[in-house]
Formats: C-alpha cells, structure tokens, sequence
C-alpha cells in the first residue's frame, strides 16, 4: 500500500499477523484478494478479533466485559479522526480513510459482540438472523465497501452469505458452542424436536434426539446458500473466485453435517474435498457470467 508512514505500515504488518495466527473463516490471507485490500482486510479482522475476545473473557463479570466493548467502539470513533498509538487502530483508521468504508458495519459487530456477553439462546429464526445481521454481515459489506461495490443487490446477496456461513459454522461447532454455554440451535426448531436451549446446554442429549433439529437448522441454511448464489455475477474476478469456493465450500459443510453428528465430531473438508469440488465451483463460475441484467468488473 503506497504512501505509508513507518508506523502505519508496522500497524498493518501487526494486523496481518494477527490474521495469520489464527484460524477463522475469514478470508485474511486468501491469495484471492487483490494484493492493496489484504492489509485493510487484516486492519478489519483485528478489530472484529480483539472485540470478540473481550466479549469471551469467560472469567471476567458481563459487566466488564461490555464496559470494555464500550472503550473499544469509542477508539474506534477517535480513530477516524485522528492516528492513535495502537496498532490496530493506526490501521484500521488509515483503511477507513483510504477506501472510504462506513462506520456503521463496525458499530454493527459490536452490537453482537455485546449479545455474546449476555444471551445464551435464541428463540426463533428471526432472533438468529437479527444476530447474524450484526455478527456476519457486515464483514461482507467491507469487502464489497473496499472493492468499491455498493450495488443494494449485492449487498443483499451478500448478507445472504454471509449469514449462511455464520449458521454453518455454529452447526460445524456445535461441540465447542454448547460447552461454552452459547446455544444457536433456536427453541422453535428445537421444541419441535422435544428439545429446549436448556437441556442442551446442560449435556447428555444424543445424535439421534438432535437431528430433526439439526436437520431443520441445516435445511434453513441450506436455502441461505441457494439465495447468494447471485452474488457472483456482481464480483470483480477475484472476489467472484472468493465467493463461489466459499458457497461450495459451506454447502460441502452442510452435507457432511448431515450424515454426521456434529456433536462428538467437527466435520472439516480435507485438501482431496476441496480438490474434488474444483468441477462444482468451475460450473458455478462459467453460470455467474450467463446470468443476465448484471454487471461484474
């Protein structure tokens, strides 16, 4: 990135090895981003990492942990106005300024960093994708925002993906989440399996009581998945890459939850699963052009 301070470019090199350390399905370090946005994208990861670790700070009273979600929102405010000395703000005020990104996706994270400190379980759909609206969402429109995309359309293909993958994973780890005391599997789909949020924090419900539940929950965001796939045919090509292999990929997820019980086994794909979905993400390119009445770079 042109133009850099000292400073500013060991803040970003801060953020990217952040990025690198850690394991998220966030797409930090993909070669599929342009070489100019992958140190703003780690400035953005940072941020969103740090927050979340102060809303999981298991030993530490709710209470505190949302005071300090409040300090940190206030320096993110302070850091559009002004370089501070701290890393992650050094950068992330620099790209906010560069690629002119709003504010509110950032205010946004935060809402659901402060629902993880106080709510275990939701009650119904729109309770879970209110929570992904916040939690997910926005990490999908600063990449658009830092191509420079604020097409509504591909903003709402966006949301739709973003919230499928948040889904997929809470089902991918239902065996950390539920120990955890987070229950993303709602009452609705629950009850109707004779469950409830309660029992299942507390242990001892088996594959087989769980899968219409599970089945429910994946069947929801399978449909999530199917919605975003117009989301392609609006990306510039690199970005295009990135959204069909994460499709392909999420729904590669939902069919071995499927067969699988997520609850004594994480499902992952392999290097052979991702190989074998080259043929699917291929067909999936050569569509997004076909589709008509769109504009992509």
């Amino acid at each position: 990135m042109p133009h850099e301070s000292p400073d500013v470019s060991q803040a970003y090199q801060h953020c990217l090895g952040l990025a690198r350390n850690h394991y998220e399905n966030f797409p930090t370090a993909s070669r599929l981003l342009p070489p100019d946005i992958r140190p703003a994208v780690a400035a953005i990861y940072a941020f969103a990492r740090h927050a979340d670790d102060i809303a999981d700070e298991g030993d530490t009273s709710a209470e505190v942990r949302l005071k300090r979600l409040d300090a940190w929102e206030s320096l993110l405010e302070r850091c559009v106005q002004e370089p501070l000395d701290h890393p992650i703000f050094l950068a992330l005020g620099d790209a906010i300024r560069r690629f002119e990104l709003p504010l509110e996706p950032f205010h946004d994270l935060l809402v659901a960093f402060r629902m993880d400190v106080s709510i275990q379980a939701y009650a119904s759909p729109d309770e879970l994708l209110f929570y992904c609206r916040h939690s997910a969402n926005p990490v999908g429109r600063l990449l658009l925002a830092l191509h420079g995309i604020r097409n509504p359309e591909a903003m709402a293909a966006s949301d739709q993906l973003c919230t499928a993958l948040q889904l997929a994973n809470f089902w991918q780890d239902l065996s950390i989440d539920l120990p955890r005391g987070r229950c993303y599997l709602c009452e609705q789909w629950l009850n109707r399996a004779g469950l409830d949020s309660q029992r299942l924090l507390q242990g001892g419900v088996d594959a087989r009581a769980l899968r219409p539940a599970l089945d429910e929950a994946i069947a929801f965001t399978d449909g999530l998945f199917r919605q975003a796939r117009a989301l392609p045919a609006y990306l510039p090509f690199r970005l295009r890459l990135q959204s069909i292999a994460t499709i392909c990929g999420g729904r590669a997820i939902l069919r071995r939850l499927r067969r699988g019980d997520p609850m004594t086994r994480r499902p992952a794909l392999s290097r052979a699963s991702w190989l074998a979905l080259v043929p699917r993400m291929g067909l999936s390119l050569g569509m997004s052009y076909l589709q008509p009445g769109r504009k992509a770079a």
